[in-house]
């Protein structure tokens, strides 16, 4: 009898978001920026304390694009990004004026490599992304020591971190922007959707009006001004407050669902951790000092040729995995921005080609784990 498909990933099930979404529908009003969007962005502010604000918007990307936007670019200004990470955290600069500069990663956590950013400063550098990968944090105060040496500003592509934290202090408040996903595959999500957080209070009236679609809109509802109009640029970044009513039902029942992954990776890390040196295959890295948040279970291969024949492997015992991102300075569009002569990017190179995913989502049940544990612990590289 053939055994079930086993997913990369699902979004956790919550009891009572049918009800919740039932009651935004009942309610008439379903557009941005109603009553769930602001019990929303309330209980982030509340739950990452060092931010100022919070504002929903559509994705993670429209999120990096409103900072972009907010850091009013010049021609020839330049951001430093990551190599290793999604193309957003690129992507959103590049199309609001700056120009990008690829830097390459740790070998330990996959994150950017805080030795290599000084290096990439040139006059021109306006900015600093940085890109919390699997939940774990960048090495932040020496990240931030450097961006106040140099007078830049630092965004968090917090993407993956969450409700992790840095020495105590929650991922996503630390830069001068923090910048959430709510994409299915996250951990809190809503199928679609992200947030900004604002740590920069220099910043707070002007995203106001950026997220308004330029408009003093939020000026007027508050009774500051007697009506508003156009005074800048801006987009349709608001998230649907009937997507917000499922995302508050995610975020009141956060602890629950970290618990739950935090189980599911532990699980993974203690059963497999005997294997993976037998086959010299590395675990994932997290320093004393984080907190992480249990976002994905990765394992780097020996080579790119036993990375291919472990995943069909997998398929093969129907179990879903998955390698993860090609590094941007060798995509196409990285090629030109960043001529592949003038970006070294060597450890991004070597981890794109060997690490591979592993199932992880809130509702992986005990039975399905031990058999993906199973599975793997009777592969031989």
């Amino acid at each position: 009898m053939m055994q079930e498909q086993i997913p990369l990933n699902m979004p956790a099930y919550i009891e009572g978001s049918c009800e919740a979404i039932l009651d935004s529908l009942k309610s008439g009003r379903i557009a941005g920026r109603g009553l769930r969007t602001t019990e929303c962005e309330n209980w982030i502010v509340k739950n990452t304390k060092h931010s100022s604000r919070a504002l929903l918007t559509t994705s993670c990307t429209h999120a990096l694009e409103l900072s972009a936007i907010l850091m009013e670019f010049k021609k020839g200004d330049e951001v430093i990004v990551p190599s290793y990470t999604f193309v957003s955290s690129a992507l959103a600069f590049y199309m609001h004026g700056a120009r990008v500069r690829f830097c390459d990663i740790r070998k330990d956590t996959l994150n950017i490599d805080e030795n290599l950013i000084e290096q990439a400063i040139t006059k021109r550098t306006k900015a600093i992304v940085v890109v919390h990968y699997a939940g774990v944090a960048c090495e932040m105060d020496k990240i931030m020591s450097i961006a106040a040496k140099y007078g830049i500003l630092v965004i968090e592509d917090n993407a993956h971190g969450f409700l992790g934290k840095y020495k105590g202090v929650n991922l996503g408040s630390i830069g001068d922007f923090g910048t959430l996903s709510f994409h299915e595959t996250k951990n809190i999500s809503c199928g679609e959707g992200g947030a900004i957080l604002l740590n920069n209070n220099n910043f707070l009236q002007r995203a106001e009006i950026l997220i308004e679609k330029g408009t003093n809109r939020s000026q007027f509802i508050s009774g500051q001004i007697d009506k508003y109009s156009w005074v800048d640029k801006g987009s349709s970044y608001v998230l649907s407050d009937l997507l917000a009513s499922l995302l508050y039902s995610q975020l009141r029942n956060s602890k629950e669902i970290q618990f739950k992954r935090q189980s599911i990776w532990e699980r993974y890390f203690s059963e497999l951790s005997d294997w993976a040196l037998d086959n010299e295959v590395l675990l994932p890295f997290v320093p004393d000092y984080c907190d992480q948040t249990y976002h994905m279970f990765y394992m780097l291969m020996p080579s790119l040729t036993e990375r291919s024949k472990f995943i069909k492997y997998l398929s093969d015992h129907n179990v879903s995995s998955a390698f993860h991102y090609v590094p941007l300075h060798n995509s196409i569009m990285g090629s030109k921005l960043a001529p592949e002569d003038q970006v070294k990017c060597p450890v991004s190179e070597e981890v794109s080609t060997r690490l591979v995913r592993l199932p992880m989502f809130c509702d992986l049940s005990f039975s399905n784990q031990k058999r993906v544990i199973n599975t793997v612990r009777n592969f031989s590289v």
